[in-house]
C-alpha cells in the first residue's frame, strides 16, 4: 500500500503540467491580435489628424492670400453684386425717375385716358351729382325735361362742362333697384355708377373717394366738383366763377365753415370719432358738403392715394381732412354758401 502512494501523485502533476503547455499558444495568438488592431486604429486616427491639419494649413493660405486682394469693409455696390441685386438697384433708379416725373406732372405718371373729350375739346369741369334710387325726379329737373330746355347736358357739355349722376349699387346686388338705374342710364347716358359701391349713407365718405377717383380716371378736366342733387344749380353763375379761378393752382373751393362736433350718439351730424378732434371739440375748416370744387392736382392726388385716406362720419369733413395735409389754396366763395328753400337747397350763383 505504502509503494502506490507516490506513484499516484507523479501522474497528477505530469496532467498538470501538459493543460498549461496547450493553453500557452492560445493565449499569445490573441494578444498578438490585439496589438495588431491597435496598431491599425492608431495609424488610421494619425492620419485623420494628418489630413484635417493639412486642410487647415491649406484653408489658412487661401485666406491669407484673398485678405489682401479684398477690401475689410464692403460698399453697398459691393453687396449688391455679390447678392445678385444689380438689376433690382437698377429698377429702384428707374422708380425714383418715375416717382419725379409724376409728381411734376400732378403726381401721375401715365397720361390720363381722355373718354370724355374725344372731340379735342377741353373740359373746364366735371360735375358729379350725388343722386340715389328714388332721385329720378330730381335727376328729370336738372336735365331740364318738362321746361322746354332740350338736351341741356348735351349743350352744357359743348361748354366744356361735364355733368353725371352719380350712384353706387344696392346692398343685394343685381335687384330691381340696379336694374331700373341700368335701364335709366341706357336710355340717358348721363350716369357715373360706381360698381364697387354700395349707395347707402353712412357710405358717403367712401362714395366721395369713389367718385373723385374714376372722374379723374375717365376725364381730363381743369376742376372736379361735387354736388348734392336737391341744389337748385345755376349753371351759368358756376362756369364764370370756374373761369376766375382758372389760373388758381391747388384750388379748394367752396363755402368754408367750421363748428362743434356732435358728441351724442343719436342726435344729427353724429360724430362717432369726436375724441380725435380736441379738447375743444371743433372742425377744421372745410367746405360744405352741398357743393365744393377741387382742382386737378387735388383730386388726382385723393385718386392715387385713396386706399389709406382717413374718412370720418361725414363727406364734406372727410374730404376737409385730406385737404389740410396738402399745399391746397383754400378759397371762400359766398355764392356757393346755399339756403333751404322748402327740401331744395338753392345757391346764390347769379
Amino acid at each position: 500500500m505504502d509503494s502506490s502512494l507516490p506513484v499516484t501523485t507523479m501522474s497528477s502533476s505530469k496532467s498538470e503540467r501538459r493543460s498549461k503547455s496547450k493553453n500557452l499558444p492560445s493565449t499569445s495568438k490573441s494578444s498578438l491580435l490585439m496589438g495588431f488592431l491597435s496598431c491599425l486604429a492608431w495609424l488610421y486616427v494619425a492620419g485623420r489628424l494628418w489630413q484635417d491639419a493639412e486642410n487647415r494649413m491649406l484653408l489658412a493660405g487661401l485666406l491669407k492670400k484673398n485678405s489682401g486682394q479684398q477690401p475689410k469693409v464692403l460698399t453697398m455696390e459691393d453687396k449688391l453684386m455679390v447678392l445678385g441685386c444689380k438689376e433690382l438697384e437698377r429698377r429702384i433708379v428707374e422708380a425714383e425717375m418715375e416717382l419725379t416725373l409724376a409728381k411734376s406732372q400732378g403726381y401721375l405718371k401715365n397720361q390720363l385716358q381722355k373718354s370724355g373729350s374725344s372731340s379735342g375739346k377741353r373740359i373746364l369741369a366735371v360735375i358729379g351729382v350725388y343722386t340715389g334710387f328714388g332721385g329720378r325726379l330730381r335727376r328729370n329737373i336738372i336735365r331740364g325735361l318738362g321746361c322746354q330746355k332740350a338736351d341741356v347736358l348735351s349743350k352744357l357739355e359743348e361748354r366744356g362742362i361735364v355733368v353725371r349722376f352719380v350712384i353706387g349699387r344696392s346692398a343685394n346686388r343685381g335687384d330691381s333697384l340696379d336694374r331700373n338705374i341700368d335701364e335709366e342710364n341706357r336710355a340717358k347716358n348721363d350716369f357715373l355708377i360706381l360698381d364697387h359701391h354700395e349707395e347707402a349713407q353712412e357710405e358717403l365718405p367712401n362714395k366721395a373717394k369713389f367718385f373723385f377717383s374714376k372722374a379723374v380716371q375717365m376725364w381730363d378736366a381743369d376742376f372736379y366738383i361735387k354736388v348734392d342733387d336737391n341744389v337748385d344749380l345755376n349753371f351759368d353763375g358756376l362756369i364764370e366763377l370756374l373761369q376766375s379761378r382758372h389760373d388758381k393752382d391747388s384750388a379748394y373751393i367752396g363755402c368754408m365753415k367750421s363748428g362743434e362736433v356732435v358728441v351724442e350718439e343719436g342726435k344729427p351730424w353724429y360724430e362717432p370719432e369726436w375724441w380725435k378732434f380736441g379738447d375743444q371739440k371743433s372742425y377744421f375748416r372745410h367746405a360744405a358738403g352741398s357743393i365744393f370744387i377741387l382742382s386737378k392736382n387735388l383730386a388726382q392726388y385723393i385718386d392715387i392715394n385713396s386706399a389709406s385716406l382717413k374718412t370720418y362720419a361725414h363727406d364734406d369733413i372727410s374730404v376737409g381732412s385730406w385737404m389740410m395735409g396738402l399745399q391746397a389754396t383754400y378759397i371762400d366763395d359766398s355764392r356757393l354758401c346755399c339756403t333751404y328753400s322748402g327740401q331744395d337747397k338753392v345757391c346764390s350763383l347769379a
